[in-house]
Order: C-alpha cells, then structure tokens, then sequence
C-alpha cells in the first residue's frame, strides 16, 4: 500500500480544487494550475480536506495514487505559497542581471548569455551574484534553475560557477609536485 497517497492534503483558504474527467484544476492567490492526472485515480475534496482514491488491488494505480497525491499537493503549495529556488555565482568577473524577461549572465564566456525566462517564473537579481527563481509550479522552477545552473555548473578545483544557495561542492586536491 501506498503510504503517501494515504496522507491527506489540507486545502488552505482561498485555494480552490475543481476535476473535470481527469483534468484538475487549482486556483488560488498566486494563480492557476492545470493538471492531467492518470485514470485509475480519483480525487474526493470534503470541506477543507482532499484525499486520494484508488484501486488497491492493482500495483500501478496505488504507484499513480502516491504520484497523484504529491502532485496535488505541490499545485495547493504552489497557488498558495508559491516554490523559490536561489542559485549563487561564485569566480571573478561572474554577474547577473534580470531585465523584464531575459536574465543576463555574465559567466567568463568572451560573450554574455541572454536565458529568455518562461512564462509563469519570475526571476529576481538581490545582488550581482544572486539569482532568486519564483513560481507557482514546482517542476518548472526546478527546470529553470537547473537550466541556469547548467550554463557554467560548479567545477571542483576552485568552485567557480552558477550553485544552487544550499549545495555543497566537493573540492578537489590540486596537482602536486
């Protein structure tokens, strides 16, 4: 049995859960969520609680029903709340600044890089060497920071790079004589 899809999900005030067929629909404060969820699983909303529902007895719908419940529960943390995501640049000479849409990163390349933000995602420059990614939806806030972070990751000598705020690099020993 699945012990995840047990648990129940607390809808907060103002959020709002509606299932057409398979689609569900989350709306709260920070905006809207649109979700296709897997047939075998069903939603069942009382008051303030949602709960999940499926067929024990197959294994693949009590797999889709722990898959289902952590996805609900991210679109009610993330109409509510919202996810943000900070990456750090460490190395001379590495900047960033945010413009309306476009971040532009200054990363040691003989040219800067323009990354296009997606729609849904804000992204915010505290400082220079700052990079905050804020949205509504989980995944894509893990996409783009993962995207940014991919330009020029964190090397292991120096640890120069784009690093997530709470990563640890492991350094390397240089070359000896």
């Amino acid at each position: 049995m699945s012990r995840i899809a047990k648990a129940p999900i607390n809808i907060p005030k103002g959020v709002e859960i509606n299932q057409v067929g398979n689609d569900i629909t989350v709306k709260g404060i920070k905006g809207t969520l649109v979700h296709k969820l897997n047939s075998s699983v069903n939603i069942v909303v009382n008051e303030n609680v949602a709960n999940i529902e499926w067929n024990s007895e197959d294994k693949k719908s009590t797999a889709q029903a722990g898959t289902a419940r952590a996805i609900l529960n991210n679109m009610v943390v993330g109409v509510s709340d919202g996810f943000e995501r900070k990456l750090t640049l460490i190395g001379v000479g590495y900047r960033a600044a945010a413009k309306d849409n476009i971040l532009n990163l200054s990363l040691g390349f003989s040219h800067p890089v323009d990354f296009l933000v997606p729609s849904g995602i804000t992204v915010e420059t505290p400082s220079q060497t700052e990079i905050i990614v804020k949205g509504t939806d989980k995944q894509l806030v893990g996409e783009v920071s993962a995207k940014i972070r991919a330009y020029r990751p964190p090397e292991p000598y120096k640890g120069k790079g784009v690093r997530y705020a709470d990563e640890h690099v492991v350094r390397k020993e240089a070359k000896k004589k």
